[in-house]
């Protein structure tokens, strides 16, 4: 990694592979890619000074390239991808640049079927704002810097999103690992929860030893074995979840001026009166999760607090689109049913009273046919639900599967099937109070004309 001095990206506009191509660019390497589409995230790498094409045209590539990287979600038989194949280029898949480059780092890497990548954004936000520095690869936009990447400070610590797909987060050792949910997902690489459950064991027997630590969720099936492989775990959670010997407790929760305030109950003190600007309730296990790691590294508790307090999210995770007296929209990148099962609890718990419309687009056709039945439990926790196509992503149609599978399930009161175009000119007709849009497609693209339907029906009314 030294040496390279150019990079080519295949698939440059994906979240993980995007922020790969900012650090490479920060280090002076001249820096090109291929996305299929244009979008913001492609758009402002660009503003960077990163050439970008959008056709899958070998007239377009460059040839002197010392570096070629790819994601796997592209297509084997990629035009571009085959070419510098077959003709000796170095090409490696992201996960294997990643480990290349934590190989010589004190790497914090922070796995999960879910809560990863706020997790990683708390803990490169809490060790930036405490002054300890970081440099951190992480899969969502982080609002405080607008950005997927940061490097502060000069020490060699690499804080990194460790994804399960695929297996990636395998390639990783790190020094201290983050674990904060097992549950079963990506059943078409793993096939069934078991072999899901012994990647993740996998995964804590690579922390190096004999320092490594291990911060997991204290609801975790398979804790009591990774306690056994990892002799320093410590495990965190919130007070409305099991609290029985957690190492590190979010506790004494209220609600304030519409936010989650709370203390953090470590093994030797308490941390007070934390103000969370990102709500949820997941969030709040989240920031425990987080304040584990700190508290492993030495950071005090008041910087710890103070860098919580900072926080103000990710784009696309629990995010407020509009908030006041009458109307409330939050966007959220949920797509797997426990995630939309604490998304629904935690806006149900801010909101208790005001009507809960859900606008969910699935992803994956797998994923819907492996998960309908959960998906539908979790939805039923909304008043009303507005039910989009599925996004296939790196998906081919599977016979019989639609989102159809979802709604024949749910039991909610009031449901609706639509096509995305569709439901921007129906939703006044809905009339919602708390307005949802889920999902981790391209259901973000229809944020802003719902935000401006619905300002635009709020301000008839």
């Amino acid at each position: 990694m030294q040496h390279v001095q150019t990079a080519y990206f295949i698939g440059i506009g994906g979240i993980g592979m995007s922020a790969l191509a900012r650090y490479f660019k920060r280090r002076g390497v001249s820096v090109s890619g291929y996305d299929r589409t244009p979008t913001p995230l492609t758009g402002e790498l660009q503003r960077e000074g990163i050439a970008i094409h959008y056709d899958e045209n070998l007239l377009l590539i460059p040839r002197d390239v010392d570096l070629v990287v790819y994601t796997p979600a592209i297509p084997a038989h990629h035009a571009e991808l085959s070419f510098y194949r077959e003709n000796g280029y170095t090409v490696l898949k992201r996960s294997e640049v990643l480990e290349q480059l934590t190989h010589e780092s004190f790497t914090i890497a922070i796995a999960g079927s879910h809560g990863k990548t706020t997790v990683t954004s708390m803990i490169a936000h809490l060790l930036t704002h405490s002054g300890y520095g970081c440099t951190a690869f992480v899969g969502g936009i982080m609002t405080n810097y607008n950005s997927n990447y940061i490097a502060t400070g000069n020490n060699n610590v690499i804080v990194i999103e460790a994804d399960e797909f695929d297996r990636s987060f395998l390639r990783l050792h790190p020094d201290i690992a983050v674990i904060t949910a097992i549950d079963t997902d990506h059943l078409d690489i793993y096939g069934t929860k078991t072999a899901i459950e012994e990647a993740f064991t996998q995964f804590a027997q690579q922390i190096k030893m004999p320092e490594g630590k291990l911060i997991a969720q204290a609801d975790i099936d398979i804790l009591n074995q990774l306690e056994n492989i990892v002799p320093q775990t410590f495990t965190y959670n919130n007070q409305a979840q099991n609290q029985q010997n957690t190492d590190f407790v979010a506790q004494n929760i209220r609600i304030a001026q519409n936010r989650h305030v709370f203390d953090i109950k470590t093994p030797t003190k308490t941390y007070y009166d934390i103000s969370l600007r990102m709500n949820g309730l997941h969030n709040i296990s989240n920031a425990a999760a987080a304040a584990a790691v700190a508290t492993q590294l030495g950071i005090s508790g008041k910087a710890i607090a103070d860098a919580l307090n900072s926080f103000t999210g990710i784009k696309r995770r629990f995010e407020y689109i509009i908030q006041n007296d009458d109307f409330v929209m939050i966007d959220d990148y949920a797509h797997h049913p426990e995630e939309i099962r604490a998304l629904l609890n935690s806006v149900r718990h801010l909101y208790p009273k005001q009507r809960i419309v859900a606008v969910f687009q699935p992803h994956l056709f797998s994923r819907t046919r492996d998960l309908a039945t959960e998906f539908a439990h979790a939805l039923d926790l909304a008043d009303e639900v507005c039910l989009l196509d599925i996004y296939p992503a790196r998906e081919l149609p599977i016979e019989g599967v639609s989102s159809d599978l979802i709604f024949n399930q749910l039991k909610c009161k009031r449901k609706h099937r639509y096509q995305r175009a569709d439901v921007v000119q129906n939703i006044h007709l809905h009339r919602p109070e708390v307005l949802l849009t889920i999902g981790a497609g391209d259901i973000d693209a229809l944020v802003e004309p719902l935000k401006n339907k619905c300002l635009s029906f709020f301000k008839k009314s």
